[in-house]
């Protein structure tokens, strides 16, 4: 007889992309300033290592980069034994990351699927996902609405604090973040818990504020499976925000997510930050 509990794996595919697990479009000033992060992610599953990444952003007044690699790839997907590559990039609009492209290829259970997309103001104009999904008449049918007003996955956890609240205060989870991955069309909900100290092995230690985060799946998933029943009905998923070093947007540095067989934790060992010159005071440096 089969077991009633959720399969592990089943559990975590939904939110394949969801290093992807935030973002913003949050009002707020012009940012001038530009920086970078260079960030290493460890991911454990009760306590027992299952994988590790990277992740690179690069932040100017008018545009931003972001790639990740390993179990970063797929953020949460990792803990059901996944790994790959992702990449986004897109305008910066009023301190904003407007997403103009992304780009992933992930691996689990030994089967890759690669995703491609094309975005403009925030609604997508093209994707692709290979393989395609096989048809299920149970999943919630997706529609041209459901790709209008989103963020892709990378972008997603590009979170933009407005004007001039505290970095790490309530703004930056007061929120609820639309995100299509390809497949589905889902929203984050965002809800400030409090504010821990943490200390990175090599970078950042400071103040990190903590946000409850629940996963409400909207179009693309099949509502009767017990794997997105039980992400519904969660209620303990916990993401940790640390800042880029001379902007506005703050990362995720820490995930926590219960699971059927333990809890699954992706957490930064490296969380380097540095402000980088604009581009023209670089040029002029280089003329000299």
């Amino acid at each position: 007889m089969p077991s009633s509990r959720p399969d592990i794996h089943a559990v975590l595919r939904p939110v394949l992309l969801a290093a992807s697990v935030t973002a913003a479009f949050a009002s707020g000033e012009v940012a001038q300033a530009q920086g970078k992060l260079e960030a290493s992610y460890v991911a454990t599953l009760a306590g027992f290592p299952v994988g590790k990444g990277r992740w690179t952003i690069e932040i100017a007044e008018d545009q931003y980069t972001a790639t990740a690699s390993g179990a970063t790839a797929g953020l949460l997907r990792v803990f059901a034994s996944g790994g790959g590559n992702s990449a986004a990039r897109g305008a910066m609009v009023v301190g904003v990351p407007m997403p103009a492209s992304f780009t992933a290829s992930v691996t689990a259970d030994k089967k890759t699927e690669e995703f491609r997309m094309t975005l403009e103001g925030g609604d997508v104009k093209d994707f692709s996902v290979v393989p395609e999904p096989e048809p299920n008449p149970e999943r919630v049918p997706l529609t041209e609405v459901h790709r209008r007003g989103v963020l892709d996955p990378m972008t997603a956890s590009l979170i933009r604090v407005p004007g001039n609240a505290d970095l790490m205060g309530p703004e930056a989870c007061q929120r609820t973040i639309s995100v299509f991955d390809g497949r589905m069309r889902y929203d984050l909900q965002l809800n400030y818990k409090r504010v821990d100290q943490i200390s990175a092995e090599k970078g950042y230690s400071g103040s990190s504020v903590v946000c409850a985060m629940n996963f409400v799946p909207l179009a693309g998933h099949n509502p009767h499976r017990s794997a997105i029943k039980y992400l519904i009905n969660l209620r303990e998923m916990e993401m940790w925000l640390a800042p880029i070093a001379g902007t506005r947007i703050v990362v995720p540095y820490r995930v926590s997510i219960p699971t059927p067989v333990g809890v699954g934790i992706m957490q930064a060992t490296e969380f380097l930050s540095v402000l980088q010159p604009p581009r023209a005071a670089s040029a002029t440096a280089k003329a000299h």
